[in-house]
């Protein structure tokens, strides 16, 4: 098992040089000056632009510059935010909470909806079942996030007035950051929090979860749909094996072969999907959070990237890659863990 870690460690090098490179180069290539850009309107002189781009750096060759950004992140220093004068590194922890809550929330929902949707459409292949559960699955990969997420607004925000349209918590509520996840930190307040409205009914913590919702539904939607086709496939191919008809033959509960003996082997792809998915979650969610105002990283990759903020852009992209490094890597021990062939070859 540790030589199975460690040389899946050992391909981590080059991928985070090809990341910080991918970084670097990116915002770089993109039209528009970061030192006009925090000018604003206000424009300046000639010699304040040359004394900027001085100290910043910029006036040196892409190598230096490189070189420079390289030393500082090896020594743990991301740099300092153009427009809030902030670290990286401090602005990144401090936003990431947002992100993470809103993406284990819809990777769960996704998991739970989606694993017995596949099975079932798998053990009624053909039938009404599957058609429904399948069809319904591709109609939700297809769908654009940002039209699904106008939709979810307009019906259940505006028409119907259940959920609030943007935001993590009401705006009537006041209480310490203790964890940076909502649902917990107002859980945690209770009464404790300070609310403009005191006789309000349903408190903080309701407030959080009506949030949370239909950001959730939006962004589960296309992983619910992704592993569920998953889950459908694999379960078929394992359904088809030998040792399920042995199974059978020997009068084992239809039940205990199918979630017991077929879904373990079948969950080995499932997983590998699973564990990309939360990678893409965890990599910002950067239409749904910038449509639901959400402040997470998706949000504030944006911003950064309309404001030329090149130390945020460069390392909010190296953070978020090596976290979905971090997310891969576990799925290969879970490989191991669920199957020894694996771990053993």
């Amino acid at each position: 098992m540790l030589n199975f870690l460690l040389s899946r460690l050992m391909t981590f090098i080059p991928t985070f040089i090809g990341v910080t490179l991918i970084s670097f180069s990116f915002i770089r290539v993109l039209p528009g000056d970061p030192i006009i850009v925090m000018a604003g309107e206000r424009g300046m002189s000639d010699e304040r632009y040359a004394e900027l781009r001085a100290q910043f750096g910029f006036d040196q060759p892409l190598v230096s510059q490189y070189w420079d950004y390289m030393t500082g992140v090896l020594q743990g220093d991301l740099g300092t935010s153009f427009v809030t004068k902030k670290p990286v590194f401090d602005e990144f922890f401090a936003l990431f909470p947002a992100t993470l809550e809103l993406s284990l929330c819809a990777i769960t929902l996704a998991i739970l909806l989606g694993i017995p949707a596949g099975v079932i459409a798998a053990i009624n292949r053909g039938k009404f079942f599957d058609r429904a559960l399948m069809s319904s699955a591709l109609v939700g990969y297809s769908m654009p996030i940002f039209w699904w997420a106008l939709l979810m607004i307009i019906f259940f925000s505006g028409w119907l007035q259940w959920t609030p349209v943007s935001g993590r918590i009401s705006l009537m509520y006041f209480f310490d950051d203790v964890t940076g996840f909502m649902l917990i930190d107002s859980l945690l307040a209770g009464g404790n929090s300070i609310s403009l409205f005191p006789f309000e009914a349903d408190g903080p913590f309701f407030s959080a979860l009506s949030h949370l919702v239909l950001p959730t539904i939006v962004l589960a939607t296309i992983p619910l749909a992704v592993i569920a086709r998953q889950t459908r496939s694999a379960m078929l191919e394992v359904l088809g094996e030998d040792y399920i008809r042995t199974a059978r033959a020997k009068g084992l509960p239809p039940s205990r072969i199918t979630y017991v003996h077929a879904l373990r082997n079948a969950m080995i792809p499932v997983i590998t999907v699973i564990g990309l998915l939360v990678g893409t979650l965890l990599a910002g969610a950067i239409l749904t959070e910038t449509i639901f105002s959400w402040p997470g990283i998706g949000k504030w990759m944006v911003d950064s990237i309309y404001r030329r903020d090149y130390p945020v852009v460069q390392g909010g992209l190296m953070l978020i890659a090596v976290m979905v490094m971090v997310v891969n890597l576990t799925v290969d021990v879970l490989y191991g863990l669920i199957n020894p062939k694996i771990r053993k070859s």
